[in-house]
């Protein structure tokens, strides 16, 4: 049966709605604020054992930006939802392309649903507290899963417009608290924290890939670049913002919260709280109301993310599908809102089997759910932002296009070499990630499907190129 308000369409997602404050809210809000300092700092420092972990950001902040200066001139030659992808496509080949492509599905797809498990986890936990409603985490998963979805279908500006509602309370919430740490703080206020000093002793390397995981979805302003209203100009500035943003107020976060115990408590209260040392820290330095509200305003923190994902991952197969590589299906785009409302439903439809499958299962939503699929996502979107980098040096190597050399070469090989170095040691300190026993067939099995969906990747591709020639040809493309 004919659907009246559908329509096929291999060009473009819609009208240019959204500009630099859109982008911005979709990037932060996938780095999920209130959620990083909720549940991964705490978690961090117990982890660690590292005290200078808000100079970890600083050095993080600086190394994307070093990122940012090819990624952003690479939107300025190349509009395509694809991004990852259709950068690969254009700097390294279209073989590269479509392996790099399957390791974005699979990363974006992981870290999105993943985030089920926590906010299934810490909304049931809400209601059962504050209401006394006994739901089953699964269930209140399942029920984010159809907010999000009746919000993916929509246009992108009402996407933008909610994620921008919640980032604005997020951020309020986590600077009341920092302000609050600080103000009240037990031991005199030190930079120590901020001194390479403060790097001597613990996993320092455990504690670069928790700092790295925070910063997931920093990249995704490109995604969005058929959708802005001056994408030469749009993706570049908010990615700048999003990355000085994200990094300066993650620092001043990790650095309040370490004066708010005590630079000599950080690690023991992280280790004996755990996420719970925020509430804990909240109620003692601000009070018991605003400890409350902020466990509120952590679930539609994660919220916020799962939508910002959700978002990301429907362009990644809308993108694929139009160009052939994935069923042309997905390459559809609503008629009326512009919306990959396919692809926003096929990752809906994966989203909630996986969720029900785990739920089956009897498995822990945050000791396995949350944090098996969230870090192999993180895992993997490093390896593409390793892999972007070396094809943006590759992509301007043939012409620089007006580009300084910066831009073309420099910050590009820089920033590659970089995050090469962190994708190594989250590799290495993978189990340390998991907190997983030494030893255990997780540590590569997971990081292992990493390398066989880009082994896969390749291997379509190489099919492509012989028996689809047409297909292979336009691979990276785009409109």
């Amino acid at each position: 049966m004919a659907i009246p308000d559908v329509v096929s369409s291999s060009s473009r997602t819609g009208r240019r709605r959204i500009g630099v404050a859109e982008l911005v809210f979709f990037v932060v809000a996938a780095s999920a604020p209130l959620t990083v300092a909720a549940g991964g700092m705490p978690t961090q420092f117990a982890v660690t054992g590292v005290v200078g972990v808000p100079l970890l950001y600083i050095l993080l902040a600086i190394l994307l930006t070093l990122f940012t200066g090819g990624y952003a001139a690479m939107s300025r030659s190349i509009s395509n939802t694809g991004a990852f992808y259709a950068y690969v496509s254009h700097g390294l080949g279209r073989t590269a392309g479509v392996g790099t492509a399957f390791v974005a599905l699979l990363s974006y797809n992981t870290m999105q649903i993943g985030l089920y498990g926590l906010f299934g986890f810490v909304t049931a936990d809400l209601l059962n507290t504050r209401m006394g409603l006994n739901l089953p985490w699964w269930a209140v998963a399942l029920a984010g899963v159809v907010v999000v979805a009746v919000l993916g279908y929509r246009r992108i500006d009402l996407n933008a417009r909610v994620l921008g509602v919640l980032l604005a309370v997020e951020f309020l919430t986590v600077l009341i608290f920092d302000l609050g740490m600080v103000a009240q703080a037990p031991e005199r206020l030190s930079a120590a924290p901020l001194e390479f000093g403060a790097l001597g002793s613990g996993a320092v390397g455990a504690a670069f890939c928790f700092a790295m995981a925070a910063f997931m979805g920093f990249e995704a302003a490109a995604i969005y670049s058929e959708e802005c209203r001056d994408p030469r100009r749009a993706v570049g500035r908010a990615t700048y913002i999003a990355v000085g943003l994200i990094g300066a107020f993650y620092a001043f976060t990790a650095w309040a919260m370490t004066m708010g115990t005590g630079a000599s408590k950080i690690v023991a209260q992280s280790a004996e709280h755990g996420p719970g040392l925020v509430f804990v820290l909240a109620e003692q330095h601000v009070g018991r109301v605003f400890s409350d509200l902020t466990q509120v305003f952590l679930a539609t923190s994660v919220f916020a993310a799962l939508l910002s994902f959700h978002n990301a991952v429907a362009r990644y197969f809308f993108s694929l599908g139009r160009e052939g590589v994935l069923p042309d299906v997905l390459g559809r785009t609503h008629v009326r809102h512009g919306s990959p409302h396919v692809g926003s439903m096929t990752q809906t439809a994966l989203a909630a089997a996986v969720v029900v499958a785990f739920a089956l299962s009897g498995g822990d939503p945050m000791l396995t759910f949350f944090s098996w699929f969230t870090n192999l996502g993180a895992l993997g979107v490093i390896l593409l932002l390793v892999l972007t980098s070396a094809a943006v040096a590759g992509f301007f190597a043939r012409d620089r296009r007006g580009e300084h050399a910066w831009n073309t070469m420099i910050a590009p090989i820089a920033s590659g070499i970089g995050l090469a170095v962190v994708f190594v040691l989250a590799l290495l300190n993978f189990g340390a990630l998991l907190g997983s026993e030494q030893g255990s067939m997780l540590t590569w099995v997971l990081p292992g499907l990493i390398f066989a969906a880009g082994a896969l990747g390749l291997a379509f591709a190489t099919y492509l190129r012989s028996a689809r020639p047409e297909v292979y040809a336009r691979i990276g493309r785009g409109a």
